[in-house]
């Protein structure tokens, strides 16, 4: 009962709805719709019109989607930062195709924030406490940051590392995550000389030189996971400083769909095993 809501879903102007209303009235030889001053009514024409051909566009549509072929393939596509899907989404990549052999997963991998509502991706992972206005939010992960070395180095206790080389990874964000000035406040180890050692633009090259014995990094633990897991790394020690956390993002509308879910559910166990998921969506607290 609106040109203007009509012409938005043809992506057409309004004018030009008018216009075609204008010609089918003209073949009728009759009106279909009163013109009122915000608004358009159904003649009784009009309405008898609309019913016959509602259900004959819908049978169309019905036996159209009957005959296309069963094996189209869908794409989506999921962002998240370079470290996050080289460390936790690659290696669950064989899960994924194993669990929907029938959808395609695109991963782009880039510390820029993809605008979601324009089309770029349809859904994301993103590190921070948010909001993240617009958008369906779901708690993935919080994450954890600590000590991680060689276990060739056999550190024991916080004290060994007043020998041991530190590696210093330069986060992004300046100040969004922790360091060793900080860690060693908390574990009261005052006597650490804390801005000392190597420092490295890339979490990955932290953990790579932490890996091969040079020296002890302050790392994510969420991030760490495959060489802790392997025995490659290990936390010999806390304390453990709390970080924000990873959320699984989308549209509302894109969030309904079935490629989007069946990509939420693989991150879910992906990441954090087969728990129940906790939900905000846009405007709730």
């Amino acid at each position: 009962m609106s040109f203007r809501r009509a012409a938005e879903e043809l992506s057409v102007t309004p004018t030009a709805v008018s216009h075609q209303i204008r010609l089918l009235e003209q073949t009728m030889g009759q009106p279909l719709f009163i013109r009122l001053v915000r608004k358009v009514v159904l003649t009784e024409t009009g309405g008898r019109l609309f019913s016959t051909l509602r259900d004959g566009f819908d049978a169309f549509e019905r036996v159209l989607e009957d005959v296309r072929p069963r094996n189209r393939r869908t794409t989506v596509t999921l962002t998240a930062t370079t470290l996050f899907t080289a460390r936790r989404l690659i290696p669950a990549l064989a899960a994924f195709q194993a669990r929907n052999p029938d959808l395609d997963l695109r991963l782009h991998a880039s510390d820029a924030i993809v605008d979601l509502a324009s089309g770029g991706a349809d859904l994301a992972v993103r590190y921070g406490a948010g909001p993240f206005p617009g958008l369906v939010t779901e708690t993935l992960v919080s994450e954890r940051f600590g000590v991680v070395s060689s276990p060739g180095l056999r550190l024991t206790q916080p004290t060994d590392l007043l020998n041991t080389t530190l590696l210093h990874i330069e986060w992004k964000k300046a100040g969004d995550d922790p360091d060793w000035r900080r860690w060693a406040k908390q574990a009261g180890l005052t006597a650490l000389s804390a801005e000392t050692g190597p420092r490295f633009t890339d979490d990955a090259h932290a953990l790579l030189a932490a890996t091969a014995g040079h020296g002890a990094a302050l790392a994510s633990l969420e991030l760490a996971r495959p060489e802790l897991e392997a025995g490659l790394l290990v936390n010999p020690f806390g304390p453990i400083l709390d970080g924000e956390a990873y959320h699984i993002v989308a549209t509302p509308q894109a969030w309904t769909e079935d490629g989007v879910k069946a990509v939420a559910a693989w991150l879910r166990e992906a990441v954090t095993g087969p728990v129940a998921a906790q939900t905000t969506k846009p405007g709730s607290s």
